[in-house]
């Protein structure tokens, strides 16, 4: 991507975890533990073995416990801490721009999981794409309520993503690889009261940016207390503890 080598991660934590919540686990999603690990650290520690050498996150003010958990563990680089409650994940995205807007960066959220090492293969493949603005991990396993479906070209490009794409081999698995041109778009896309990150996604394929798509195998969401043991036994199944 663009020939910068240099990586850093932003990390969206900032979701109420209502779902979890609803099913009867009063743990803040970001501390909900998968194999003994908090989401946020799983996510944080992958980053680091992929390859950043800085991480910027950002976590809601009503669980003060999260930010506190983040201020008071001990990180592999230096952590970057954004407290704010916002009305959207393209809010919490935006927040973590002035982190993010001078190198390619990785961007993650907690709820995906997926095999160690995994992310660090994704940002290998994610570089090769020379012109790319930005490169979407996507997998053919869909088990999501709402999947985020995609169309591409033979070279991988999307050419298509989000509501009108009722059909499609790939869907988003949850983590991304971005040039920072992409914050150009901001502004239009709060002009337009998007009020998703899927939006501006979709707002960056329409506006010709190239974004591909690069196939990572499977990976679990944990969205509802189900997906925790639903996703310790997938990474069990693959020699993980």
């Amino acid at each position: 991507m663009k020939g910068d080598t240099s990586l850093k991660a932003g990390i969206i934590a900032a979701g109420l975890g209502e779902r979890l919540k609803q099913g009867g686990i009063d743990t803040p999603k970001q501390l909900v533990k998968v194999l003994g690990e908090p989401l946020i650290a799983r996510t944080i520690k992958e980053a680091c073995a992929a390859g950043a050498t800085e991480v910027a996150c950002i976590v809601n003010d009503v669980y003060p416990e999260v930010a506190e958990y983040l201020r008071f563990t001990a990180w592999p680089v230096p952590l970057q801490l954004v407290v704010k409650t916002t009305p959207s994940s393209m809010e919490s995205f935006f927040e973590l721009e002035p982190y993010l807007n001078n190198s390619p960066f990785l961007l993650l959220t907690v709820d995906a999981i997926f095999p160690p090492g995994l992310l660090k293969r994704f940002v290998s493949s994610a570089r090769k794409f020379q012109d790319a603005d930005g490169v979407l991990a996507v997998t053919e396993f869909v088990d999501d309520e709402k999947p985020l479906r995609l169309l591409t070209d033979d070279r991988m490009r999307i050419t298509e993503i989000g509501a009108t794409v009722n059909e499609s081999r790939f869907i988003t698995a949850g983590f991304y690889f971005f040039d920072p041109s992409v914050y150009n778009e901001k502004e239009e896309a709060r002009t337009k009261k998007f009020t998703a990150f899927r939006q501006f996604l979709t707002h960056l394929v329409e506006k010709k940016y190239r974004i591909y798509a690069e196939e990572v195998g499977k990976t679990v969401d944990v969205d509802v207390p189900g997906d925790i043991d639903k996703a310790e036994k997938f990474l069990k199944g693959l020699g993980f503890e």
